[in-house]
């Protein structure tokens, strides 16, 4: 029985359910694990969101089911819930609801497959019918229609649901285009029917590889709906493979160490981050194996394993060097920069399997243990590179929040998730593996270069084209290709999004779908694209979200994060435009708010730490009782409460050809002093190679304290030709404290 096309069975983009939503000055790390809700929370949350249905006009037989929940933004908490129709599960019909500390409902982002137009019963007819196939026959079928011969590594499931059968159509005002013309917003997905069916889910291993299905089955007549691939893969001290001797966390065994982190997560199999000697057990049905031990707390050798030698050797060692350092950096990343705890947010471990098989050039995440295999490879060096690890650690990110169906545009943007976490794990380790903030460089953007023999990677976020099989842009025929493929034009939209595009048509970072001025869009750096990505993923995509789904929900985190209208907002928008989903920016706004010009300041927003600034450094930090203005540090002076003086300085250059330039930066001043004089103060200036002060931008006191931020900006251009400094000095008396907070600090010129 072959499977209908999957394109003819889903409909991807889905409805935003946007109830309440409020925009946030900055953004806020993940808060640390909490436990599950209580009986009480749920059956509120269960009660507000049954309360909202009915107001939509739904009838009582459609209702919702928590399905899983992780920890939100500071106080908040995040919920999954799976639309149902008597009692059975609608198939890729969710919401994502995120509540706040009295579990009032913040947001909800939905995928609704109810029909509600149609008052939701009557297409829902087949769900009356009872099943005319039983579960068992189901897994059999759908076994034996991918691994006739196949043992089962998992026990298979079938769960009875309703499978809503859909179909692509143009949206009126797309009807005349060409092909070849379409935009992802020209085309929407219908529902034509819903079918009583069985989700299958088989994983097995035949022929010396595991294979991993889910398959849908229709329960009265047995046909395959549809089918696709549930294997997510990609083609003391220690000395790794390809990045020198690092740091690796190992514990105290009973005859030396062991390659157990126990201070990064817990529970799972081992009881912390592990890494096991698979010791070529077959890949169609792995033995993870022992936990490596040693005598020395010293690993591996730095070389390639040589295939046929031993795995517990130093050689065999630097396999799991590898993969232990990998890991360690995934965890830490998502924890530090997005205060994401672990695969499922709330900070259960993992291990990674090295050496599972002999010569196997893959590695791959198995749902199933909730763990990794990486092969020592043939074609391929040792498959522990750093953004291998990254990625398929990624893939266990979207098992627990999104779990997008891995296949069709749902597919891409599942891979594609995975190829942004291994550049951005990349990014992390490289710049040492430490800090709040994703780095803005050290990374690639290039999927596997090191594991590659000849040097070429798998594939090239900017311009995935590159490979000779990944489109650059959406097309109607995306859905078709196979996810590692399909990928492409989201990777791209992200490395547009974090580092802008170009203007000339013979560059690789050109798009001409980028039509208004300036036709090169800024891109906002990795930290502040990877918060907005993350926030997407876990709070608002479901699992059929598709490539104009997507561009709806992640503008809708960055709007969250940094306000309607700000540049990131914009970023957002112009980079999905960029790869052909949605409009690009409107001529009328001059640049829809882009920053016009470049900029000479470095590291204005502090979040690449001290860099760039040189004085009272100690002052930039971060602090969860203050927020910033973007991002999560700042420079926070004063506040002593007795006579201190702050200075902190950056050299600047306004070229003598500008023709416009403009200073500008944000303040947050809090203060204990009660009476209306200006005992503390701010002062803002320009110096000159001399110290001499050529112009004083601006004095604040405490008498300028207000809640929250206020931006100032400043034509300097009449400094133009010169280098000059620039001076926050700082000045408090031996009385009340007072706060002067500086971010966002900006010297644009054109």
């Amino acid at each position: 029985m072959k499977p209908a096309p999957l394109s003819a069975l889903w409909p991807l983009l889905a409805t935003m359910a946007g109830y309440c939503t409020a925009a946030h000055a900055a953004p806020q790390l993940m808060a640390p694990p909490v436990t599950t809700l209580s009986p009480q929370q749920s059956s509120n949350l269960l009660t507000q969101l049954t309360a909202m249905d009915a107001a939509r006009g739904l009838a009582p037989e459609l209702s919702v089911r928590l399905s899983s929940q992780h920890p939100g933004a500071a106080g908040q908490k995040i919920v999954r819930t799976q639309h149902t129709y008597k009692g059975l599960r609608i198939f890729g019909s969710e919401s994502v609801v995120v509540t706040d500390t009295a579990g009032t409902i913040v947001s909800v982002a939905s995928t609704d497959r109810r029909a509600v137009s149609t008052g939701g019963l009557a297409p829902l007819a087949a769900a009356d019918v009872p099943p005319a196939i039983s579960p068992a026959e189901a897994i059999r079928i759908a076994a034996s229609s991918v691994a006739p011969r196949g043992v089962d590594r998992w026990p298979p499931s079938a769960e009875l649901l309703i499978f809503p059968i859909a179909r692509s159509v143009r949206v009126p005002a797309a009807q005349s285009k060409q092909e070849t013309e379409l935009n992802a917003a020209d085309v929407q997905e219908v529902i034509d029917r819903y079918a009583l069916a069985y989700y299958v889910k088989t994983r097995m291993a035949q022929d010396n590889k595991p294979v991993y299905y889910d398959t849908i089955i229709d329960a009265n007549t047995g046909a395959i709906l549809a089918q696709w691939p549930a294997l997510k893969t990609v083609v003391g001290s220690g000395n790794s493979q390809y990045n020198g001797v690092v740091p690796i966390n190992t514990s105290v065994a009973t005859s030396g160490f062991q390659m157990l982190d126990t201070t990064r997560g817990s529970g799972g199999k081992y009881g912390g981050m592990a890494i096991t000697n698979a010791n070529h057990s077959s890949a169609d049905n792995p033995d993870p194996g022992n936990i490596y031990t040693n005598s020395s707390n010293s690993w591996g050798d730095g070389k390639q394993y040589v295939n046929g030698g031993s795995t517990t050797s130093a050689n065999g060692q630097t396999a799991a060097v590898n993969a232990l350092w990998g890991l360690m950096n995934t965890y830490d990343a998502n924890r530090n920069a997005l205060g994401w705890h672990s695969l499922d947010g709330n900070n259960t471990a993992t291990y990674i399997a090295a050496h599972v098989d002999t010569s196997y050039d893959n590695a791959f995440y198995d749902d199933g243990c909730k763990c990794m295999y990486i092969g020592d490879g043939n074609h391929f060096n040792s498959l522990g590179a750093i953004d291998v690890i990254g990625h398929e650690m990624s893939h266990g990110v979207t098992a627990a929040t999104a779990d997008l169906v891995y296949a069709g545009e749902s597919g891409g943007l599942n891979e594609s998730n995975s190829d942004v976490g291994g550049e951005m794990v990349e990014a992390y380790a490289r710049a040492g593996g430490t800090g709040g903030v994703i780095p803005a460089s050290g990374n690639d953007w290039m999927m596997g270069t090191e594991i590659s023999k000849n040097g070429q990677p798998l594939r090239w976020m900017y311009r995935p084209s590159k490979d000779g099989s990944s489109p650059d842009a959406w097309s109607s025929s995306l859905k078709y290709l196979d996810v590692h493929y399909s990928s492409g034009p989201n990777n791209r939209m992200f490395y547009f999004l974090a580092q802008g595009s170009k203007a000339d048509p013979t560059s690789d970072y050109y798009s001409k779908y980028l039509t208004r001025t300036p036709a090169a869009m800024h891109g906002i750096g990795s930290d502040k694209a990877y918060r907005i990505w993350f926030k997407a993923l876990t709070t608002k995509f479901t699992s059929t979200t598709g490539y104009a789904d997507a561009r709806a929900k992640v503008l809708e985190a960055a709007q969250e994060l940094y306000g309607a209208s700000s540049k990131e907002a914009i970023a957002v928008q112009r980079a999905y435009a960029a790869i052909n989903v949605g409009d690009d920016i409107d001529e009328a706004d001059g640049g829809g708010g882009e920053p016009q010009g470049t900029e000479r300041i470095i590291n204005g927003g502090f979040e690449d730490g001290i860099n760039g600034w040189k004085g009272a450094t100690a002052v930039i930090g971060s602090d969860p009782a203050q927020v910033a203005y973007e991002g999560t540090r700042y420079a926070r002076m004063g506040g002593k409460g007795h006579t201190t003086n702050q200075v902190l300085t950056q050299s600047v250059n306004i070229p003598a050809s500008a023709t416009q330039a403009t200073l500008s930066f944000a303040t947050h001043i809090e203060t204990g002093e009660v009476h209306p004089v200006a005992y503390d103060q701010l002062t803002v200036t320009l110096k000159d190679g001399a110290g001499k002060v050529v112009r004083t931008l601006a004095r604040y006191s405490n008498k300028d304290a207000v809640a929250g931020y206020q931006l100032h900006s400043f034509d300097v251009l009449a400094q133009k030709g010169k280098t000059l400094t620039l001076s926050f000095a700082m000045h408090e008396d031996n009385s009340k404290p007072t706060f002067f907070v500086i971010d966002k600090v900006s010297l644009l010129t054109n």
